[in-house]
């Protein structure tokens, strides 16, 4: 005969007698895991919905999270936060120095995505043993995070993309950092890490430091030619030559949010790299240059051509310096991408700060929006 209890099923499917008392108590933890995963969640998702709102003033981004917030405050119940014990939780306590400080915006996004997918995994779990439906719906919007993550941070690099006019292709030299960074300084938001020569460790540890100097300067990096290195230290996207993979295949593993760039030498390979789906295009050269040795100079007609005919963002290549920006300017650029004008200069950041001031004197009519 059973005794007074509630009974309940074991790993091995035998029915075992468990005290109210016990069972109680388990209910409360329960309850106090999804509250606190709860707030959580919410906290994070609120934490993404000001910059969205405030940060890019893009409406839809925002009303996204404060629905997936209201959802969320559906099924946090007045039990689970009288469950609550505060006082007495030792997380409290817990912390990591990563989490004392945030390097950019970039960095403090990626951690509060990171903070809202990990709660709704718990919340998948644990609320299967408060209510099926509640497991069902967490994981159903934890799929519809890992999506918005990857919407905000494709509109933020798309968006920097079009207010970008100077672009930086750096080239091997021993202070490449410091150059870069001094470029940083001096208004750059858009920099190719190109090293032909180089092995792939060191390819891997100079892209990785790259990486992070762009993102606390709030600027694209892109990696030139290699898609794998590009993945493995999360660049905005990569730049492809003709030679190089299908911009198509390029696409399925960068994900449809990266960045793809394209370099074309006349209208034909142009007019290919949009219908391929290049989100921008190089444009040149336009003047010989030994980076490009044995190419010849497409000229500054090609760059009159690409004016009137380009749909997306594109740069004018090859040879651009202080000296002849206003020539190119002239023939319908409004944006220009330079190497050694840069890298090779004695003050990188007094140049940078030269050629955006030139680029930013184009008059809004000359310069095109794109959608």
């Amino acid at each position: 005969m059973r005794g007074a209890g509630c009974y309940d099923e074991n790993n091995n499917g035998v029915v075992v007698m468990v005290p109210h008392s016990q069972k109680e108590q388990i209910e409360q933890i329960v309850y106090r895991i999804l509250d606190a995963n709860l707030d959580r969640a919410r906290e994070g998702l609120r934490i993404i919905e000001e910059w969205c709102r405030f940060g890019i003033g893009n409406a839809q981004l925002a009303h996204e999270c404060k629905k997936e917030r209201q959802e969320l405050a559906s099924w946090h119940t007045a039990q689970m936060r009288a469950a609550r014990n505060t006082p007495n939780d030792p997380g409290t306590e817990l912390t990591h120095p990563h989490e004392e400080q945030r390097t950019s915006i970039q960095s403090l996004l990626q951690a509060n995505f990171c903070r809202v997918q990990e709660a709704l995994r718990v919340l998948e779990e644990y609320g299967k043993l408060h209510n099926p439906e509640m497991g069902k719906a967490c994981k159903q919007m934890r799929y519809r995070i890992y999506s918005l993550e990857s919407n905000l941070m494709g509109y933020q690099r798309h968006q920097l993309l079009l207010r970008s006019r100077l672009y930086l292709v750096t080239s091997p030299q021993e202070k490449l950092l410091e150059t870069v960074e001094a470029a940083l300084k001096g208004g750059l938001t858009l920099v190719q890490y190109r090293d032909k020569t180089a092995n792939d460790a060191v390819l891997f540890e100079q892209a990785k430091k790259l990486r992070k100097l762009c993102n606390a300067y709030r600027a694209i990096f892109i990696v030139n030619d290699r898609v794998d290195l590009a993945l493995a230290v999360d660049a905005d996207g990569v730049h492809l030559g003709q030679l190089d993979m299908p911009i198509a295949i390029a696409r399925q593993l960068l994900g449809p949010h990266r960045l793809i760039g394209r370099s074309t030498t006349n209208s034909e390979e142009l007019q290919r790299a949009i219908a391929e789906g290049a989100d921008y295009v190089g444009v040149g050269p336009v003047y010989e240059t030994p980076t490009k040795e044995g190419k010849a100079a497409a000229g500054l007609e090609y760059v009159t051509y690409a004016a009137k005919n380009c749909s997306i963002p594109w740069f004018a290549i090859g040879g651009i310096d202080p000296n002849n920006i206003n020539d190119v300017i002239d023939a319908g650029a409004t944006r220009v991408s330079v190497v050694r004008s840069i890298m090779q200069a004695d003050q990188p950041t007094l140049v940078t700060q030269y050629l955006v001031s030139q680029l930013h004197r184009i008059q809004p009519e000359q310069s095109k929006s794109y959608v």
